[in-house]
């Protein structure tokens, strides 16, 4: 995917899928910004992606704070000119059983989850519109097309993302912005390392690829939908789960 001439604002963008998501989009030509709440991190890896800072840029954004992403927004805009392409990876867990969910778990979840979210796709969506061209990828969860037990917080954040997917993309289309999710299935990151060697070779067990997924692999649909090679494609959810949920 060759994505030349190309800014893209990556949140959580620090670690896990998110700095693979960077990273690939990087590889593949574009500048990339960062977000997150670990600003040391977010700095450290921007040089790691290069250190003269002129095609990678850390910035300290809380995604709940509507304020401070349209602040943000203007600031990634002034450094690098442009924002063509958008990926609201951002997320938390604050798992537990539904009966037993206190209110603010529930509220933080779906305040980092998928309000944040609707706050970048208003922000950047404004700009983007402006200009008729961008490129909006949202990361969902294949939790949020089947649910989970223990996660009812996270798993409607992520469903009401795909429907906040297909909204936008039916708004923004006739002024040329894209706008797509990507639904991870069970993926290597600090989660899953969590787990047993048992229990990953029973969840494992039941994939037809037979694997975990890793991190690139969701990096790889990303950079799909960001670049040209995806132009007619809107309103879609790519699901990169090893047939998961197939």
């Amino acid at each position: 995917m060759k994505l030349d001439g190309k800014v893209a604002l990556v949140t959580g963008g620090a670690r896990g899928i998110g700095k693979a998501i960077a990273q690939s989009l990087h590889a593949s030509g574009a500048k990339v910004a960062l977000w997150g709440r670990n600003v040391e991190a977010l700095q450290s890896f921007a040089r790691e992606l290069d250190p003269s800072g002129a095609t990678a840029k850390g910035y300290a954004v809380d995604v709940g704070d509507s304020e401070r992403v349209e602040a943000a927004v203007e600031e990634v805009v002034k450094d690098f000119g442009q924002l063509d392409v958008l990926v609201n990876n951002a997320g938390i867990t604050e798992d537990g059983l539904l009966i037993r969910m206190k209110d603010e778990q529930w509220r933080k979840v779906l305040d980092t989850n998928l309000t944040g979210a609707f706050f970048l796709l208003r922000a950047a969506g404004k700009r983007m519109l402006k200009a008729r061209a961008g490129s909006i990828i949202n990361i969902s969860s294949v939790v949020g097309l089947v649910g989970n037990p223990g996660q009812a917080n996270y798993c409607a954040a992520k469903a009401g993302l795909l429907g906040l997917t297909k909204s936008a993309a039916k708004e923004f289309g006739s002024r040329g912005v894209r706008v797509n999710a990507v639904a991870p299935g069970l993926i290597e990151t600090d989660m899953t390392a969590k787990l047993t060697e048992e229990q990953k070779q029973a969840l494992v067990g039941g994939l037809p690829l037979g694997r975990i997924g890793r991190p690139e692999d969701v990096a790889g649909a990303v950079c799909f939908l960001a670049g040209d090679e995806s132009a007619y494609v809107t309103g879609q959810v790519l699901s990169v789960d090893g047939g998961m949920t197939m």
